[in-house]
């Protein structure tokens, strides 16, 4: 079956640290570039972070870049996103979503049912 299972979401407090994971199975895991989009309460989709197929490639969205890193072991197929200094403002369901090209310019045309990151004192 082709999918993406998140895993790792939960309570931290502010300044905390979180690791989430994203599990890819069904498809060539390491010819594809992903992502990690995120959904606040009440608000849109908001992109979040991007790494190509091997890795040697990363981008961020603005207020993430610095304490969040994205990282992928293409070995375990899994997609990786630590964040760290964790904000109120962090707080959203985390979706990880495979891009249609290596290079992480394309569509997204694989979505993962998101895991809840929730920052709170």
């Amino acid at each position: 079956e082709v999918q993406l299972v998140e895993s790792g979401g939960g309570l931290a407090q502010p300044g905390g640290s979180l690791r989430l994971s994203c599990a890819a199975s069904g498809f060539t895991f390491d010819d594809y570039a992903m992502s990690w989009v995120r959904q606040a309460p009440g608000k849109g989709l908001e992109w979040v972070s991007a790494i190509t197929w091997n890795g040697g490639s990363t981008n961020y969205a603005k207020s993430m870049k610095g304490r969040f890193t994205i990282s992928r072991d293409n070995a375990k197929n899994t997609l990786y996103l630590q964040m760290n200094s964790l904000k109120s403002e962090d707080t959203a369901v985390y979706y990880c979503a495979k891009v249609s090209t290596p290079s992480a310019y394309g569509t997204y045309d694989l979505w993962g049912q998101g895991t809840q990151v929730t920052v709170s004192s």
